[in-house]
């Protein structure tokens, strides 16, 4: 028993010198590998191990010599890191887009969103069309849409009008289905030319407008697909600065590959000047939907000032690896 024990207690050194060195890797920005990258992607995993690690020590540790004190002191500041990362993306920090209760809102003044990566190789369609129509969104965006999902898509056709599709094979594909008209439509390719965005003026039943830029930038971490290893990571970056630009009522939403406290979404937020609707609200984890463990905030609505918003919600799943992300949104008056 006695060896057992000090096994176990090796064991968790190891694994919080693990812990400690990914959270000071984690801090290197500008160093485009991909698995020092991906250490963004584990702050809450590595914060729950940190804490783990952290209790055992204290309760298996009866001298306090200079190592122990030293193991002690590198957890809590790995315990520390990631908490201040994570922090904003709690109930706990001020919302960065401010609250309205619906009975307030304006109906000619509101649009609803929902968004949903479908992951392509799915065959649930019709697990996410009772979706669709349960939510009843003015606005749905589709991502990893190739011809076969646009194909059975055919009953989001009929009750959209406004639809705007770039289906292809590499799991970049892309649909866009409203029923408030919208103009000056635009695909773009931000970074990679197989790798679609949409961007259109969309006007609400007040007669007001906004810019809606619909986007899935590719992963900053290795991918069988496109992906941004060993490159900077510049469609966000470009798409803020489209919306500092027109500086008009702007939506910003989609799979962004990447979760929201990175250093590419900040980049992108201080660029644009948006706000990310999960502030202050929680972390409302999208990815991955097909394990209870490994999950993080990788599809994400941003909103200029000029919005308030009633509704966020994670909706069920339908056979992706991503939940649907819903909101409400309200452009209040000028």
């Amino acid at each position: 028993m006695h060896t057992f024990k000090r096994i176990a207690y090796y064991l968790v050194i190891l694994l919080s010198v693990i812990t400690i060195g990914a959270a000071l890797l984690s801090l290197l920005y500008d160093v485009n590998v991909w698995w020092i990258k991906a250490l963004d992607f584990l702050r809450i995993q590595l914060l729950l191990l940190s804490g783990f690690c952290l209790l055992i020590v204290v309760a298996m540790t009866h001298r306090w010599t200079l190592g122990p004190i030293l193991l002690t002191v590198g957890l809590l500041i790995s315990i520390a890191l990631q908490a201040y990362f994570i922090y904003p993306y709690t109930a706990l920090s001020e919302q960065s887009v401010r609250s309205l209760d619906a009975s307030r809102a304006s109906p000619d003044a509101s649009v609803s969103l929902l968004i949903a990566n479908v992951y392509m190789h799915n065959r649930k369609v019709g697990s996410l069309v009772e979706i669709v129509e349960e939510a009843n969104p003015d606005m749905v965006l589709l991502m990893e849409t190739n011809q076969w999902w646009m194909s059975a898509l055919q009953p989001l056709r009929r009750r959209y009008p406004y639809v705007q599709e770039y289906p292809v094979d590499n799991t970049y594909g892309m649909g866009l289905y409203s029923r408030y008209p919208w103009w000056d439509m635009q695909v773009k390719f931000l970074q990679h030319d197989s790798v679609p965005s949409f961007h259109a003026n969309v006007q609400l039943p007040n007669g007001r407008s906004f810019w809606f830029h619909g986007v899935h930038p590719v992963p900053p971490i290795y991918s069988k697909h496109p992906d941004n290893q060993g490159e900077k990571e510049i469609a966000l970056i470009k798409v803020g600065q489209m919306v500092k630009q027109h500086q008009q009522p702007t939506v910003v939403a989609g799979d962004f590959n990447d979760v929201a406290w990175s250093n590419t979404s900040r980049l992108f937020q201080v660029e644009s000047r948006l706000n990310d609707t999960r502030v202050g609200r929680g972390l409302y984890n999208s990815f991955d939907a097909q394990s209870s463990i490994m999950r993080w905030p990788l599809d994400h609505v941003y909103v200029t000032s000029d919005f308030a918003l009633t509704t966020l919600q994670r909706l069920g799943t339908f056979g992706s690896d991503h939940f649907p992300i819903y909101v409400e949104l309200v452009l209040m008056e000028e």
